[in-house]
C-alpha cells in the first residue's frame, strides 16, 4: 500500500510499524529501501526473507543525525568525523567499527557497520518519528529482490513486493543510483563502490588520499574472458565456481542491479555495427546509448541516455526498468565515459552487464 509520505499521519504510521517489527518502503535521495528497525533481529530477517539475500550480506544502517553514530559506531576515526561533516545528510555511506552487541543481524555478522544519514525529507522525517520511539537506526537496503534493478519510484517498489507492504511515497528519487561508500574501519579511508560524490570530492573533505578497493585490469579481463565462455555455452557442463567470501558492503558483488534481460556494454562503433549487421533482422533488443543510434529494424527499442552524468544517474535505474520488457532478450549499453563524475554509472551497468 501506497501512502503519502509528506503526511505527518503517515509516518506516524510508519513509525508504529517499524516499531512493532515490520517493514515499511522508504524513500531516500539514492533509491527506495526496505526499512527495518535495525537493532531488532527478527524485524531484519524480514529484510533478508523478502528480498532473498544472504543473510551474511551486510546492510546499510539509516540514521537521523551524525550523534547517532556512536550508538553504532565503537569508533570514529577523524577522516570519517570530516567525510560525515562534509556530506551528512546525503549520499555516504561509512564503514566502521561495530559495537559488538548491536546490530549484529544487520551488519552481517562483521565485526564492522555500515551507517548513513539520508537527506530526502521523508526518510528523515520517519528516522526521527523511530528515534521518539526509541528506534535508533533503519537497516533499509534497496526494496528490490536480491541482485536485481534499484527501484527509484514507490510503484517500482509495489510492483516488486506487492500491496502488502507499507510504501511511504516521497517521489522519484534526486540522485538515482546507492550512495558512495567509504571503508573508515581499517586505518585509512578505502573506496568500495562509487557513487554521485567523486574521489576527489571525498579526498578534500577527509584530507587524506583514498585506497582503491576495485578488481585490477588483470582481474577484469579474467571476468569478461569468463563471461564470453559463458554466452558461448562452452561452459554449459562445468562445475559452478566457488562463491567468495561474503561482501563488506552492500552492492559489492560482481554481479549485481541486474534486469532480467542480459545486459551487455560497448563502445558507440561496436553498439552501432552490431546494429547495421543485425539489418532488419533484429529483434528482441533494448539499446540504451548517449551516441545517436541507427538501425534498419522497426523491432528494435532505442532510448537515448543523458550526456549530463547526474541526470544519467538519476534516470538509469528507471530506464533499465523500461526497457527490461517481457519480449526484450538483450538490453545493449553504451559504455559510459571515463570520467570519474561517471564512476557511479559505470560501476552500476558493470555489475548488472556481469
Amino acid at each position: 500500500m501506497i501512502i503519502d509520505g509528506l503526511n505527518t499521519a503517515s509516518i506516524a504510521q510508519a513509525a508504529d510499524l517499524i516499531a512493532a517489527g515490520g517493514l515499511v518502503g522508504l524513500p531516500t535521495e539514492t533509491v527506495y529501501g526496505l526499512a527495518a528497525d535495525a537493532a531488532n533481529e527478527a524485524a531484519v530477517a524480514k529484510i533478508f526473507t523478502a528480498k532473498g539475500r544472504p543473510s551474511e550480506h551486510p546492510l546499510i544502517v539509516h540514521v537521523a543525525d551524525a550523534a547517532s553514530v556512536s550508538r553504532f559506531a565503537s569508533e570514529i576515526p577523524e577522516f570519517a568525523q570530516k567525510m560525515m561533516d562534509a556530506f551528512w545528510p546525503g549520499p555516504l555511506t561509512l564503514i566502521l567499527p561495530r559495537h559488538p552487541e548491536i546490530a549484529a543481524a544487520a551488519a552481517g555478522g562483521q565485526t564492522s557497520v555500515g551507517l548513513r544519514c539520508p537527506s530526502h525529507p521523508v526518510a528523515l522525517a520517519l528516522l526521527q518519528a523511530c528515534a521518539a520511539r526509541g528506534i535508533h537506526g533503519l537497516a533499509a537496503p534497496s526494496a528490490n529482490l536480491f541482485g536485481r534493478v534499484s527501484p527509484t519510484t514507490a510503484a517500482h517498489v509495489q510492483g516488486e513486493f506487492g500491496d502488502e507492504l507499507l510504501i511511504l511515497n516521497g517521489g522519484a528519487c534526486s540522485v538515482g543510483i546507492e550512495s558512495t561508500i567509504v571503508d573508515c574501519s581499517r586505518g585509512v579511508p578505502v573506496l568500495l563502490r562509487p557513487g554521485v560524490l567523486t574521489a576527489a570530492q571525498i579526498e578534500f573533505a577527509c584530507r587524506q588520499n583514498l585506497t582503491s578497493n576495485s578488481l585490477s585490469k588483470e582481474e577484469l579481463l579474467r571476468h569478461q574472458i569468463r563471461r564470453l565462455e559463458a554466452d558461448s555455452a562452452l561452459l554449459e557442463a562445468a562445475p559452478r565456481e566457488i562463491l567468495p567470501e561474503a561482501p563488506r558492503a552492500s552492492g559489492m558483488l560482481e554481479s549485481h542491479y541486474a534486469p532480467k534481460a542480459k545486459l551487455r556494454l560497448m563502445d558507440a562503433k561496436a553498439l552501432q555495427t552490431a546494429l547495421d549487421i543485425l539489418g532488419t533482422d533484429a529483434k528482441h533488443i533494448a539499446v540504451y546509448s548517449r551516441q545517436q543510434m541507427q538501425s534498419a529494424s522497426t523491432n528494435i527499442l532505442l532510448r537515448r541516455m543523458p550526456e549530463d552524468d547526474t541526470l544519467a544517474a538519476q534516470q538509469l535505474f528507471a530506464t533499465l526498468r523500461e526497457l527490461d520488457q517481457p519480449d526484450i532478450k538483450l538490453i545493449w549499453v553504451e559504455t559510459p565515459p571515463e570520467d570519474a563524475v561517471w564512476d557511479g554509472v559505470r560501476d552500476r551497468v558493470t555489475r548488472a552487464a556481469a
